[in-house]
């Protein structure tokens, strides 16, 4: 009789599972994410009960509106969508330190204000860790309660006893399941808690926050698959040295994907911070070549930042290509069209792109404005301080259209501004604005005549 198979070897990326280790995964083509597992034994079958659920047509489904429930932290609740929704699972990843367990605490606090019953639950610290944590964010009602525990069987019966609206979950990687032989942290255990949470949630009509450390790479630890299972995936970004935090929705089955939410660190939590186009313009130098402002849109909220460029000889071999907070092929492909078709000689030239506050632009509108930035270091100019500029730009020169350009200009004239660079094709479409100038250009030759 053959011998049995006592484990198995997951994919860390993806969780396909294979009965010996391979170098790259033939699912998701990744390298060195196999990692050995021991197989889940004992499993208990599940008796079905009788009667099965029946199908129901489309039009007999109703909606409840009133389901959603806010957090008291306006910016949360504009990445959540407008709230809250009953019987939710919502994953937060972010690095260490960037303020994950935090932000929880403080919806805690707002929720048990209102007399709704919190739990939350931490397999990482003790009672009185969070108990002086909670101390620096002020006072806390009677109706949030604290559980430390990691075993997801007693947090099933606290979970049926207490009857909450919320529960906090921090972290996913100290969960175990007893069913499952891995150490906790593990791909299965993972996946296999992550699945218990689920029925809690969609059974129980309770809704769950879990807390998910982050790789090197800065993706949640663990099977890919957890992200498919949870209903939002939010991820925490900025430094965590820094005074302020973007929360961005990756995820949203019951909103849109593209909102952030900008936070500052304080001595006493996060902060709102309601005008994120004032927060990233400040400190802007003043008579500086090489600094533009530009506009990109998240979501429906149009942000207003800081594009800086330097551009100096270099005497390598290979000149160096530097971005911070701007996508590096981006730049390379914006540093090629100036050297063919405004005959700027860049390759013989170090150009380092950054965007002033650290926060991570991904829009093609923010193209014009890097160009910009780029010519006005490489050219010694300096650029109107009153001026922003949007568009994307083409390997051909031209300068394409975006979308939203007026709420663009609104958010330019509403802090001061009363120049805007933007593409010809949406001059039409913007009109006059009172109290701006509005000047288009078709290529990217239009816009060095502009700053000469």
């Amino acid at each position: 009789m053959a011998k049995g198979k006592s484990s198995v070897f997951f994919c860390q990326n993806c969780g396909y599972e294979s009965a010996k280790w391979m170098g790259q995964c033939p699912a998701c083509r990744e390298w060195n994410t196999f990692a050995e597992e021991p197989v889940v034994k004992n499993v208990k079958s599940v008796k079905r009960t009788p009667g099965s659920p029946q199908p129901k047509q489309l039009k007999e489904i109703t909606i409840d509106r009133s389901s959603r429930s806010s957090t008291g932290i306006g910016e949360l609740d504009r990445v959540l969508g407008g709230g809250i929704v009953e019987g939710s699972l919502v994953l937060v990843g972010g690095d260490p330190g960037i303020g994950k367990s935090t932000l929880l605490l403080q919806v805690c606090q707002n929720l048990a204000a209102r007399q709704e019953k919190v739990l939350y639950i931490s397999g990482e610290e003790s009672l009185q860790q969070i108990k002086l944590r909670a101390n620096r964010m002020g006072d806390f009602s009677d109706s949030l309660l604290i559980l430390c525990e990691t075993n997801l069987e007693d947090i099933r019966e606290a979970i049926q006893r207490i009857q909450p609206a919320v529960v906090i979950i921090d972290s996913i990687q100290t969960m175990y399941n007893e069913n499952v032989a891995s150490a906790p942290g593990s791909v299965s255990q993972v996946r296999e808690s992550t699945g218990v949470l689920m029925q809690i949630a969609k059974g129980m009509g309770v809704s769950i926050f879990i807390v998910g450390h982050v790789t090197k790479e800065g993706v949640v630890a663990g099977p890919r698959v957890l992200e498919h299972m949870v209903d939002t995936v939010l991820y925490f970004e900025g430094d965590r040295h820094a005074a302020y935090r973007i929360l961005r929705g990756v995820k949203n089955r019951f909103g849109s994907t593209n909102e952030i939410g900008v936070f500052e660190m304080r001595e006493n939590g996060l902060r709102e911070v309601l005008n994120p186009s004032e927060f990233m313009l400040e400190g802007k130098p003043e008579n500086a070549s090489g600094s533009v402002v530009a506009c990109s849109m998240e979501g429906t909220r149009p942000i207003l930042i800081e594009i800086q460029a330097l551009v100096c000889q270099s005497n390598l071999a290979y000149p160096r290509r530097t971005a911070d907070g701007a996508d590096l092929n981006r730049v390379n492909l914006l540093l090629a069209v100036l050297e063919k078709r405004l005959g700027l000689h860049l390759s013989s030239c170090d150009a380092y792109i950054n965007i002033a506050g650290g926060i991570r632009m991904r829009e093609p509108a923010v193209d014009l404005g890097i160009m910009m930035a780029l010519i006005s270091s490489y050219k010694d100019v300096i650029i109107d301080e009153k001026t922003i500029v949007f568009g994307e730009v083409g390997l051909s020169g031209e300068v394409r259209a975006v979308s939203m350009a007026k709420q663009r200009v609104l958010e330019a004239r509403k802090l001061g501004f009363d120049t805007v660079i933007l593409p010809e094709v949406c001059k039409k479409t913007v009109g006059a604005v009172e109290g701006i100038q509005i000047k288009g250009v078709r290529t990217v030759r239009d816009l060095v005549y502009l700053m000469v």
